[in-house]
């Protein structure tokens, strides 16, 4: 507000004239001169004086008032600017200091007085804008006529805008972050229910006769109006909800996050009646809530196998570490037993917590698949005027309602973010409030189907539908992290693979395009989802690789899918005996999966090991082949060959990886964290040049990202599999190598003969030998044998020569890089070369965010009593710099 604005500079100045804490911190003899600080104070308070009557002549209904505020406040700025001249005359007599004091206190509380008095002027002109909206809702209500209703109408548009515009400047100028909310919501409201107003209203015109077009145009009315009301209990300070209506984190989450605190104690203060009765009612409360999860509907059989013993298992180590902690009763220090006990609690919690929250996924997966199609239909048999078939789509309609704002609830039990557990919990509350209307707008339509007012809100109360669907799916997006949505879409996808398969098999036409429709919806659901969570990160090869999978699902792999399901229903359902390439079918079937496998493989290449919570059952790398396929098929594409068919249980070399003794994973994770510093070598000197129009640092990079997928097979993950897949990767790192040789050859050509050409053509000897001991290392492949039906997995020499090869080229690709960067700029190139060969172009600098997106675990971290300023020892802070001869 102006008048705020210009009463700060008055404040400071007054503040600075009367404040006696202690001496001054600014530097001796930097002091402002006592006439000029004064003078500052004159025109502060005169600047201050005009903002007050400018307002107090625009406002009639308060000039007096304001006026007379002013005028205190001339008088206290005068009395105040005779006494600090008195005083900065004489600064050393206290009589003129107390004097000053007063008059400095009496026009700070003038100030205030007429600070208070301008924005009761915000508040009245905003109460005023609302009445005159008041007054129109009652003309709406009351119009008889169409053109009544329509010129009313137009007369709300105008005043509700202006009230709208008024009410976003008052949100901008709250503090109370709960009146902020309520006010944003009610102009939400009062903005997007102005066109059901209208349709409703018309209806009610049209259709008085209609008890129910009366229901919906005062559902409407009401919901306009307490969004009013809220903008007026606002405008007054007052919030017009209890602050818990829709805030605070999920119950579940909360318990389990007081459970795992309450487990840490010291042995000294337990007690062995107080802790163990507190720790088990607590457990035993979360586990009824887990069970409840687990008997929902649309809870899989195997989840709920798997929460149920989860739980069974939690209840094991809280007795486990109740037991330890009677046993260390008195004693200081925890023993290592304890610590184990307390460990072992943390991850079976954890367990649960993943089990639990998969569970709700599960639910989202499937409940937010077809959010349309309950609405379509309710619509299409309105439009018939078949009243009993409406009553049927009303019933499906409501319980698709209900089922949203359950998982929504769900949800929002399992996530400690509580601005977004706010969110989804009011965007249900809207859901659940507008579904009767909805299902009211479809029967007025049933009884009059050719009625266009009808119509028109019918579409208007659609859209309302859809677009507060959509914004509650985003809500839940939001609390839901990607990597869980994507694991279980990942596996819903799997099985409806295997019942499509299955129909096609038994010939049902119905089931097959019924559960086709589901893996498209799923589909395109995965890639919505995650284009929204890239549009997150600034544009880089990640996103790029992400990007490139979604586009290839798409356009490609669904394509050919839905062909497939259209020739295979169409063939069904022909009373021709018309044969389906089955192969055909199952191969695309498959594709579908893997494109998904993919996009999810490919989102999770930015985590680290410790940033994965997941289980074995949705390992990134972990391969779900289609459990049904037809006899014929069982060998199709290379990704199913079995390289090692006299073993059960290993398929792939990179399964063998798997398998190899903990010893020998920890000297091959030892080879790895020196490939990964020579990565970090790679990313300080190549990645920090831009690849566009610069074919040295693409190759460089593109031998990079293939030689970090090389060691990630070598400790069973990735995407290579097969010992053939690693081999085709050491082709192409031979390739990328050859271009990178014929490239650097050209900048050496044209660089004079000098120490840097010399070492720049070594490091491309380099470059070919290391490549070419990385083919010959890729063909090695893992000997697994089954020794008393224990598997014996031997490939560590093997797999170290991989990752030494790849670390030694690694490091040869960076000396090259840096070396041509210096040929090709740093001398006088030979010839007539009119352009450079490569344009050497620093990349720029990514984006940071602002603030620091906090991890799900840190949301409910304690808070930590800031620190206070200290004064400094001097000759501690000198001892912080070196000197000359340290340096040295």
């Amino acid at each position: 507000m102006s008048v705020e604005k210009t009463l700060e500079p008055l404040v400071l100045q007054v503040t600075t004239l009367v404040n006696t804490k202690g001496p001054s911190k600014k530097k001796k003899g930097k002091s402002k001169r006592a006439s000029a600080l004064v003078a500052a104070v004159e025109k502060a308070t005169e600047n201050f004086i005009q903002k007050g009557e400018q307002i107090a002549y625009e406002n009639p209904d308060i000039t007096q008032e304001m006026l007379s505020a002013v005028d205190e406040v001339r008088k206290t700025g005068d009395a105040m600017s005779i006494a600090a001249r008195e005083f900065s005359e004489d600064p050393c007599s206290s009589l003129k200091r107390g004097n000053m004091v007063r008059a400095a206190r009496n026009l700070l509380s003038a100030v205030t007085r007429l600070l208070i008095l301008a924005d009761m002027v915000d508040v009245h002109l905003l109460l005023k804008s609302l009445h005159i909206v008041e007054d129109d809702l009652n003309k709406l209500k009351n119009a008889s006529s169409q053109d009544e209703l329509m010129n009313n109408m137009r007369q709300f548009g105008r005043n509700a805008g202006e009230l709208i515009k008024q009410a976003a400047k008052r949100q901008q100028e709250l503090k109370d972050p709960q009146l902020r909310d309520d006010l944003a919501a009610a102009r939400a409201m009062l903005k997007k229910h102005s066109t059901m107003l209208l349709t409703a209203s018309k209806v009610y015109v049209r259709h008085p006769e209609l008890d129910l077009a009366k229901v919906n145009r005062d559902f409407i009315l009401k919901q306009v109006c307490d969004a009013v009301n809220t903008i007026s209990d606002v405008a007054q300070g007052k919030s017009s909800q209890p602050t818990d209506v829709y805030s605070g984190a999920g119950e579940l989450a909360a318990a389990l996050d007081d459970f795992d605190e309450g487990i840490v104690m010291d042995p000294m203060t337990y007690s062995e009646k107080r802790s163990r009765q507190l720790l088990e009612e607590r457990l035993e409360s979360i586990i009824s809530a887990a069970a409840l999860m687990a008997d929902a509907d649309c809870t899989r059989d195997e989840r709920r196998e798997r929460i149920v013993a989860e739980c069974n298992a939690v209840r094991q180590a809280l007795q486990d570490l109740l037991s330890e902690y009677m046993s260390n009763m008195g004693q200081k220090d925890n023993s290592p037993g304890l610590d184990r006990a307390i460990d072992q609690m943390c991850r079976k919690t954890r367990d649960l917590r993943r089990q639990l929250r998969k569970a709700v996924v599960d639910h989202v997966s499937d409940s937010f698949l077809e959010t349309t199609t309950p609405l379509i239909d309710l619509i299409e048999a309105a439009k018939s005027g078949n009243e009993k078939k409406v009553r049927e789509k009303a019933d499906v309609f409501t319980k698709h309602a209900e089922k949203l704002v359950e998982v929504a609830n769900l949800v929002c039990s399992m996530s400690n973010n509580e601005d977004g557990v706010k969110m989804v919990r009011y965007a249900a509350a809207q859901i659940e409030s507008l579904c009767p209307q909805v299902i009211n707008a479809a029967s007025i339509l049933t009884v009059r189907p050719n009625s266009k007012v009808a119509q028109e809100n019918m579409s208007a109360y659609r859209q309302a539908w859809e677009v507060q669907v959509r914004i509650l799916t985003e809500a839940v997006d939001d609390i839901t992290t990607i990597d869980d949505f994507l694991a279980v879409s990942e596996n819903h996808i799997l099985e409806d693979v295997n019942k499509c398969v299955m129909a096609l098999q038994v010939g049902d036409a119905k089931d097959l395009r019924a559960t086709a429709g589901s893996i498209q919806g799923r589909s395109s659901r995965v890639c919505n989802v995650v284009e929204a969570e890239m549009d997150n990160y600034e544009p880089c090869i990640y996103t790029k690789r992400v990007l490139e999978a979604v586009k290839v699902l798409r356009e490609q792999v669904m394509i050919k899918f839905e062909q497939r399901v259209d020739t295979a229903v169409e063939a069904l359902s022909s009373n021709t005996n018309k044969d389906v390439d089955e192969n055909d079918f199952i191969d695309a079937s498959r594709l579908v999966y893997d494109g998904v496998r993919e996009i999810r493989r490919a989102v999770l290449m930015n985590r680290s090991s410790e940033d994965l919570d997941t289980d074995t059952e949705f390992e990134p790398v972990e391969d779900l082949t289609l459990e049904t396929r037809s006899r014929s098929s069982a060998h199709t594409g290379d990704q199913t060959v079995d390289e090692y068919p006299d073993i059960s249980g290993i398929c792939t070399a990179r399964e063998a990886m798997r398998k190899m003794t903990e010893e020998d994973k920890q000297k091959i994770a030892q080879q790895v964290e020196l490939f990964r510093r020579e990565k970090l070598t790679f990313d300080s000197e190549v990645a920090k040049w831009d690849d566009t129009g610069n074919d040295i640092i693409f190759l460089a990079k593109h031998m990079c990202m293939i030689m970090m997928e090389m060691t990630d097979f070598t400790r069973g993950r990735g995407p290579l599999k097969t010992t053939m897949d690693v081999i085709n990767a050491a082709k192409k790192i031979s390739e990328a190598g050859n271009k990178l040789d014929k490239l650097t050859r050209e900048i050496a050509e044209q660089c004079p003969e000098s120490s840097t050409k010399k070492d720049l053509l070594a490091y491309l000897q380099r470059i070919a030998l290391y490549c070419h001991q990385i083919q010959i290392t890729s063909k090695v492949k893992a000997d697994v044998q089954n020794i008393s039906g224990e598997l014996i997995v031997s490939g560590l020499d093997s797999a170290t020569s991989l990752i030494q090869a790849a670390k030694n080229l690694m490091n040869a690709v960076v000396l090259t890089v840096k070396y041509s960067y210096v040929a090709s700029t740093k001398y006088t190139r030979q010839g007539t070369v009119t352009s450079p060969i490569v344009v050497w172009k620093m990349k720029a600098p990514e984006k940071k965010p602002l603030v620091r997106p906090e991890k799900p675990e840190e949301v409910r971290a304690k808070v930590r009593k800031g620190s206070q300023k200290k004064v400094q020892n001097p000759i501690h802070a000198l001892s912080e710099f070196q000197s000359p001869a340290d340096a040295v």
